[in-house]
């Protein structure tokens, strides 16, 4: 289920949404629409922040094409215990255990007990926020 992908309108893109760029999942951060020419639809020039990666990417597509959009699940893990930069988590679903890389800005705030975010998608977790500070 995590490997699922959708298919979107660019029209319905905005800031805050995800799509697919060169097979990474993205978030929009911005879009500029160039006035439609005379053969055709207005061009939409898509910027976005790779989720995993943090790289710029952009597309550049017609408004009324379709990209392909990551299905990304959201679920709660326990800090069990903190390494640097490494935090050791348990899912709050599954139990299962595993390590990820604590964000920058969450490094000084996370410790063990403390509830964290995750978002799940293609094959690839990441934390996004805290919850709780355990």
């Amino acid at each position: 289920m995590a490997d699922e992908i959708m298919f979107v309108s660019v029209g319905d893109l905005k800031p805050g949404r995800f799509l697919m760029i060169d097979g990474v999942p993205c978030r929009v951060v911005n879009m500029e629409t160039s006035a439609p020419g005379k053969h055709g639809a207005a061009s939409v020039r898509i910027t976005a922040i790779g989720m995993f990666d943090n790289k710029k990417r952009t597309l550049l597509k017609g408004s009324r094409s379709e990209v392909e959009a990551p299905v990304i699940t959201k679920r709660k893990a326990q800090v069990v215990s903190v390494s640097g930069t490494m935090a050791q988590l348990m899912d709050l679903e599954s139990y299962d255990t595993y390590e990820l890389p604590i964000p920058e800005d969450l490094v000084s705030q996370m410790k063990s007990g403390a509830e964290v975010e995750i978002i799940d998608t293609q094959g690839q977790k990441a934390i996004t926020r805290m919850i709780s500070g355990g």
